[in-house]
């Protein structure tokens, strides 16, 4: 493995580009990039975000690019494509890196093995109030830090991720994830990515049926809230498992809908 980036004040053996796509995160992209102080660069592509995003990210960095959304996958291919060295890592806007997460690089670069392409590590959610650690929403492993030329984001309409030609190593270190802040919040933000979801089974060729209508979105909330232990998390878990559970009947119901009109034309 190439040595890590030391954080702290300890001497650069390795640089790292740290990448952020942002639309309208006023909110949020301010503690994001003080997360990402460590990074040798930061590369912000934005959205044409119509609040401050761009602004208060001009305190952080001068490589901010500003263009039409073409996707999420290809506006991370396009920030890693600007980014000055090799080795990316990516951070949303929501998201932080934990203090761990840095120290632990640190202990990579003093002591790394080699031939590895890329790093994963888990990431913790923050939702109504409370960090979730069951729904199945703990661990989730994400593949952060890679090796450009060994990797590339995959997805063409949502649930994006990393495709690597190498090996991966997992780290301990946590990226904090502050996401959905409220009930409305994320009914809304639901309704956005089911039709994403379902625009990608569709073009996959999927079907939807009057049966997985019927058994699919109780059986989802039966995994999450039970099986997963979602209960262990409280009304937040009891949350997480009926939100996912009709996130499962609304893409379902949506691919129905486009099938049927797509046969209609």
């Amino acid at each position: 493995m190439y040595p890590l980036r030391l954080c702290g004040d300890v001497s650069i053996i390795m640089k790292i580009t740290a990448t952020v796509i942002t639309f309208n995160e006023e909110r949020n992209i301010e503690e994001s990039l003080r997360s990402l102080a460590w990074a040798d660069e930061i590369v912000v592509v934005d959205s044409r975000s119509t609040d401050s995003t761009v602004q208060i990210a001009r305190r952080f960095t001068d490589r901010i690019y500003v263009r039409d959304w073409p996707g999420y996958s290809a506006q991370k291919n396009f920030a890693a494509e600007q980014a000055s060295y090799d080795w990316v890592f990516n951070l949303d806007a929501d998201e932080r890196v934990s203090d761990e997460l840095c120290g632990e690089i640190r202990q990579l670069a003093q002591s790394a093995d080699a031939g590895y392409a890329a790093f994963e590590m888990p990431r913790r959610t923050f939702y109504l109030g409370r960090w979730i650690k069951h729904c199945g929403w703990y661990p989730d492993y994400k593949v952060r830090l890679y090796d450009r030329r060994a990797a590339r984001w995959r997805g063409e309409f949502v649930h994006e991720s990393v495709t690597v030609s190498g090996k991966i190593a997992r780290l301990k270190g946590e990226i904090r994830h502050y996401t959905i802040r409220s009930a409305s919040e994320h009914q809304l933000r639901m309704d956005r990515y089911t039709t994403l979801a379902a625009q990608e089974m569709l073009a996959r060729g999927k079907r939807a049926s009057v049966l997985r209508l019927l058994v699919s979105p109780p059986a989802t909330l039966i995994k999450s809230y039970v099986f997963k232990l979602g209960f262990l998390d409280g009304v937040p878990g009891l949350a997480i498992s009926y939100f996912a559970a009709h996130y499962d009947f609304l893409k379902t119901l949506k691919l129905w809908e486009m099938g049927k009109k797509r046969s209609d034309e």
